[in-house]
């Protein structure tokens, strides 16, 4: 994504207010990345001796600031060939959305681009998650957008029943969307080359994660042997000729604690191409027994679990808002070292030094 800053960041005070300040006006002074470059130029020309260097570490700033407002303004990000979009910040909002399968982890507080994803999963029934669920079925009606499908543990498929219907007999509006209660272990298939499955977690209320699988067929093995008239024989013959194999393409894991990456039968989630998980607590100011206690997974956890991690890329999310985007990213980089997968970040949301 190609990023254009309309307002360089090294504009003086003069720039901004007219040149005649009342006598009584006394602006704090810029700082030094507020300066135009031109101002380190005059600088250096005061003493010759040091123009390049002082030219070098102006033009070195200047580009390293400019490239944090890149990054800090940065929508979404490509892993895999997909895009993954949405913003996660612990106990504010959580909702992940992946536009080539027109779907969405968690609705959060609905952010619009949610609106036109046709599948809503959802791991559990704290607000920040599924706060924005009857406003993503109303907004898909207002719009005309077909009754989307919206996946559940099936503990709590009545208890969101009754949310949509408080909501449609307080608006006196139809609120149309398909409720699934979907299971760990259980399939369902999203179109003819994709399915999802539920798989274990563990919060403080009852949760799950989900893996989408992509499906493919392969030859049965005594038909390996036959050559092409022979196979189209029996398909004229209505013979099954093949097996579905279903590859793991993105597992979710919502909030949880690391237990999750220790059940056998989460192996999928651990070996999908993505992996989309939490990490709260990114420091020592918060102990790894706070996060457990909590629900959640601290990035030590992750460090310590990380020969269970087979995935091709690890996006981080759900980030506890005490954090600013480059504390978010040195932990990270401290994750990559001990990780042969990708660790991205997802920092949409939070705050930078540079902003």
């Amino acid at each position: 994504m190609q990023i254009s800053l309309t307002n360089s960041p090294f504009k003086t005070h003069h720039q901004i207010f007219p040149f005649h300040q009342p006598f009584f006006f006394s602006p704090k002074p810029p700082l030094p990345h507020q300066l135009p470059l031109q101002h380190h130029v005059n600088n250096a020309l005061k003493g010759s001796s040091g123009y390049l260097s002082e030219i070098s570490r102006a033009i070195d700033h200047e580009e390293q600031y400019r490239l944090a407002r890149q990054q800090v303004k940065r929508k979404g990000v490509d892993l895999e060939g997909l895009t993954i979009e949405g913003a996660s910040i612990g106990g504010q909002e959580t909702c992940i959305i992946i536009p080539e399968f027109k779907c969405a982890f968690d609705i959060g507080r609905c952010p619009t681009r949610a609106i036109h994803q046709n599948f809503v999963f959802i791991t559990h029934a704290h607000l920040d998650h599924i706060g924005g669920l009857p406003m993503y079925v109303a907004t898909r009606g207002l719009y005309n957008l077909k009754p989307p499908t919206v996946f559940v543990p099936p503990c709590i498929k009545e208890d969101v029943e009754q949310l949509i219907d408080i909501h449609r007999k307080m608006g006196q509006v139809e609120l149309d969307f398909d409720l699934v209660a979907l299971d760990v272990g259980e399939t369902y298939e999203l179109r003819n080359d994709l399915v999802v499955r539920p798989f274990r977690t563990q919060h403080v209320i009852p949760s799950q994660g989900y893996v989408i699988y992509s499906i493919r067929k392969k030859l049965k093995k005594q038909y390996t042997h036959l050559n092409g008239k022979q196979i189209e024989k029996l398909k004229k013959k209505g013979f099954e000729i093949t097996d579905p194999i279903l590859s793991p393409e993105v597992a979710f894991t919502g909030d949880t604690t690391s237990d999750f990456y220790l059940d056998p039968l989460n192996a999928d989630a651990l070996r999908a191409k993505i992996l989309i998980t939490e990490a709260t607590f990114l420091d020592d100011s918060i102990s790894v027994d706070h996060a457990r206690q909590h629900g959640h997974t601290h990035i030590f956890e992750i460090m310590e679990n990380a020969k269970w991690i087979r995935n091709k890329a690890v996006l981080l999310t759900h980030f506890s808002s005490r954090y600013n985007v480059e504390d978010i990213r040195q932990a990270a980089s401290k994750l990559q070292s001990r990780l042969t997968a990708k660790v991205v970040p997802l920092t949409e949301g939070f705050k930078s030094s540079y902003s």
